[in-house]
């Protein structure tokens, strides 16, 4: 196909098919594309394999300290089934249908798990996991769009096969509710319970890793060092209730410098409330007088 560039030069380019329709076709999306001055963003998400892009992406902005460490092991388990339906595309070439269709064929396979008498399968996979990877795409394809490798994302006008339930749905929690997690947890997830309810402060990246010196027990005030806000700092104002379970916790934690001590690294901080095996009934907390 032969046409002119914004500049005026001729340009002479194979369509890559023989069908004069096709062809036809190729040469109308080249002159939109010119019209719209994104004529060099087709031209290289069109010499880019989608392969190429995810492995760019997985190093570049996956990996900490753009993401935690467990943001970006989620998003390698979500780009490798990815990669198997779209490696050998070129990133231009993606289209919203494909997509649909991946994400259904995807709804309709089964899990498999190695054993070692081979591959077992299981039910089919959830919708959760499925958008999960749908949203990894949808990131990656909105890089794309800034780094001028694509004119628009495809995600945009893909519609999720299944309703996906209780996703992204907030959970209220009542002032009772908070109460009866309180009584029944043990003090230091207590305290933690309440401090999150009371300050909103993130819990794995804000209130494990705090340190006793950033807590303000005169001015009733926390330090954040690494926060949300523009300039990455934060003094948030504690009430009377917060304050206390923050004085509640310091006496709980100990002489060393964490506000949770870890459990099993007697020089780190604990990395998670998450209990990796029940309870031995004989070890649980005494219920306490109402």
């Amino acid at each position: 196909m032969s046409y002119r560039d914004t500049r005026g030069e001729r340009q002479l380019e194979s369509t890559g098919c023989t069908d004069w329709q096709e062809a036809n076709k190729k040469l109308r999306e080249r002159l939109a594309a010119r019209d719209q001055d994104i004529l060099e963003v087709v031209r290289k998400g069109e010499q880019m394999l989608f392969k190429d892009w995810a492995e760019f992406f997985m190093e570049n902005y996956s990996k900490p300290p753009i993401r935690e460490q467990k943001t970006h092991e989620a998003n390698g388990r979500a780009v490798k089934h990815l990669v198997d339906a779209f490696s050998s595309k070129p990133l231009a070439a993606l289209t919203a249908d494909e997509i649909e269709l991946y994400l259904r064929m995807r709804l309709r396979q089964k899990i498999r798990r190695p054993t070692l008498g081979g591959f077992i399968e299981l039910g089919s996979v959830k919708p959760p996991t499925v958008h999960q990877e749908f949203r990894v795409l949808r990131r990656m394809l909105n890089v794309a769009v800034r780094k001028r490798l694509l004119p628009a994302n495809p995600c945009w006008g893909v519609e999720f096969p299944v309703r996906v339930k209780g996703m992204f749905r907030p959970h209220y929690m009542p002032w009772s509710e908070q109460q009866k997690i309180e009584f029944h947890a043990p003090d230091y997830l207590a305290n933690a319970v309440r401090i999150i309810a009371e300050t909103r402060l993130r819990v794995y990246k804000e209130l494990t890793p705090m340190r006793k010196d950033q807590v303000d027990l005169v001015n009733a005030t926390v330090w954040i060092p690494d926060s949300k806000t523009e300039n990455g700092i934060a003094e948030v104002p504690l009430t009377d209730m917060v304050l206390q379970a923050f004085k509640d916790q310091i006496q709980l934690a100990g002489p060393g410098p964490w506000l949770f001590p870890s459990s099993t690294d007697p020089t780190g901080h604990q990395k998670t409330f998450k209990s990796k095996r029940p309870m031995n009934p004989s070890s649980q907390r005494p219920v306490r007088a109402a």
